[in-house]
Formats: C-alpha cells, structure tokens, sequence
C-alpha cells in the first residue's frame, strides 16, 4: 500500500476532470507482463532498504533477473537486516558507485543484461557513465526520461516528459524526447498517443520559446518528421488535460481534455508538474529513461517498492515492444 493512500482518500476531484478517484492504470502494466520472461537487469548499487528490496520483490514478481552490483559483504548485510534472500542473484563486486555504474553498463553493452536498474546512488553518477560518447549507451536517438502516471483525477495514461534528464532542451533535443515519448506510448498499449505540447498559453509568441519549439514540432509532424502520435501545441496545461477548460477557452483539437504525453518546456517545470500531481493530487509515479541501447529504470531514493515495480513492468513492456518475447 503506497504511503499515499491516505492522501489519495480525501482527494478533492476537479470538476474540470470529473473522473472517479482511484489507480486505475499501473495494475494493468503489471498484469501485462505476466505472459512475458523476465528481463535480465543490471541492478546499480541497491544499498537501500527499499532498492534492493524492490529489487527483490521485482524479481518474484518475474519481471526481472537481477545482477546486483555494489559492495558484496555490504549488500549482504543489508538483506539480512530487511530479511530478504538475494543468494539466487549474481553479484558483481564494485567497491564505489562510479565503478558501479560503470559495470552496470558494461554488461548492457555486452548483451549480458537487457536493461539497468538505479539503486541508492545518486541519478547523476549513473547516468554519467550511461551517457559516456565512447563507453555508454548512447544512440543516434537523444536520452530522455519520462514519468509514467496513475492519476486519480484523470482517467488516461499520462506521460510527462523530460523532467529528469534535460534540463533546458533545444528544439532538437525535443524531436527526439517527443519521438521516444511517442514510442514508450505504443509499447504501453496506447497505439496513437495524443501529446499536448506545453505551455503557458495557447497562442504563439515570440517572446516565449516553449510556444514557438511548440509550433515547430507541430509542423514538424505533418511533415512526418515525427511519427506515430498526435500532437497540438502550444497548450496550457488545463486546456491539455480538462474538455471544459478548452471548451471555456473555445479551442477546438484532437488532443485537448485529452493528452496520453505532456512534453514540458524543460526539467524544472516538468519536475516541479510530476512531483506536485505526486504530493497534492496522489498520483503514483513510475520513471524509465528512453533512448539508449536499453530501458533504464530510473527511480527516485524515496520511491516505494510498489512505484519500482510498476517501473519494471513498464522496462519489460518496452523491451517487448522491440524482441521477439519467448515464453520458456
């Protein structure tokens, strides 16, 4: 049970929304995955109680086959004090967390794990050596994050994206975070995924640059530059998420009221949207990082167990979404 449910209870519903308060997405991610084998995954310094539990837990749950990787006699300390088993799980000694994440993506990169797992360490220390030009695993596509939502005050999916890795995008750092949105959408059942393009008002102008990066990467779609999604933009966040907002505002879209994607102007707004529909409105987060060799599962030190297992469904979706699965 998330330590929100109680919040969650006395959510006050916007009547612009009008939707039931309750999780209603995350479960179905899960139930998802249980017809596909698990994911080999590279787990980086799970010092926590609640990383290597989740660890733990996302393994019993066959969506993942963890290699744990960290300081082995501690790792071993920590289970024991938590009472979980890790005995089954192989261990790769790594005395500091760089060295961690370094090995963590080496053996992505070797084929020896299909996706990566963030511990107790600090995002920045693993995503420096997953960013690595020579030794990471980078892409011709731009790696960006996304937040995956179960909102109770609205009843779609909602994907918010880039609030963990790029902090000020350019328009063509968009490109990319809106195409690997658009691509995480499929993979999670959503196979046209409107996406409302952000920001302060509905008009273009010149004098803000999220409306202009917003118009751009509308035409940009027509042009079939980007594919596999509708989008609209610029939208405020009301009118992207509420049919009575953009009715009261006279805007007439196939994606008002009703965005799977928000694609925020950059990392501070879209970190500050994600976390206060976390603290004020009860949404559950999962996180994934997108455009690299492999799904990286990118959680937060405070999140729940149950927020990283939703993570994990989410990694083994979008590794399903590209390999052939084989039931064994």
């Amino acid at each position: 049970m998330s330590d929100l449910a109680p919040l969650v209870d006395g959510v006050a519903v916007d009547p612009l929304v009008g939707h039931p308060a309750d999780f209603h997405v995350f479960h179905k991610f899960i139930q998802r995955c249980k017809d596909l084998p698990a994911i080999t995954t590279a787990v980086v310094w799970p010092l926590s109680d609640v990383a290597l539990k989740g660890a733990v837990e996302a393994a019993a749950a066959g969506l993942i086959e963890p290699t744990l990787i960290g300081p082995e006699p501690e790792m071993k300390a920590l289970a024991a004090k938590i009472g979980v088993d890790i005995n089954p799980f192989p261990i790769l000694q790594a005395d500091t967390e760089a060295r961690a994440a370094e090995l963590g993506v080496a053996i992505c990169r070797s084929g020896g794990a299909q996706a990566m797992m963030k511990g107790s360490l600090h995002t920045d220390e693993m995503m420096k050596a997953a960013m690595n030009r020579d030794t990471g695993l980078r892409t011709a596509r731009r790696i960006s994050h996304v937040f995956i939502m179960d909102t109770p005050a609205y009843a779609r999916t909602l994907l918010i994206t880039d609030a963990a890795i790029n902090i000020t995008p350019e328009l063509e750092d968009k490109v990319h975070i809106v195409q690997n949105a658009i691509d995480l959408a499929h993979a999670l059942g959503i196979p046209e995924p409107k996406v409302a393009l952000l920001s302060a008002v509905e008009t273009v102008n010149p004098k803000i640059k999220s409306t202009l990066d917003a118009a751009a990467l509308c035409k940009m779609a027509d042009r079939g530059q980007i594919t596999g999604g509708v989008l609209d933009g610029p939208l405020a966040f009301d009118t992207a998420v509420s049919t009575k907002a953009a009715s009261i505002k006279k805007l007439v879209s196939p994606v008002t009221g009703q965005a799977d994607i928000l694609v925020v102007p950059d990392l501070e707004s879209g970190n500050m949207l994600a976390k206060q529909l976390e603290y004020l409105g009860g949404a559950q987060l999962a996180g994934i990082v997108l455009g690299a060799r492999v799904p990286t599962i990118l959680t937060s030190r405070a999140d729940s167990a149950e927020t990283r297992l939703t993570s994990c469904a989410v990694a083994v979706l979008l590794h399903y979404a590209t390999h052939p699965a084989v039931k064994v």
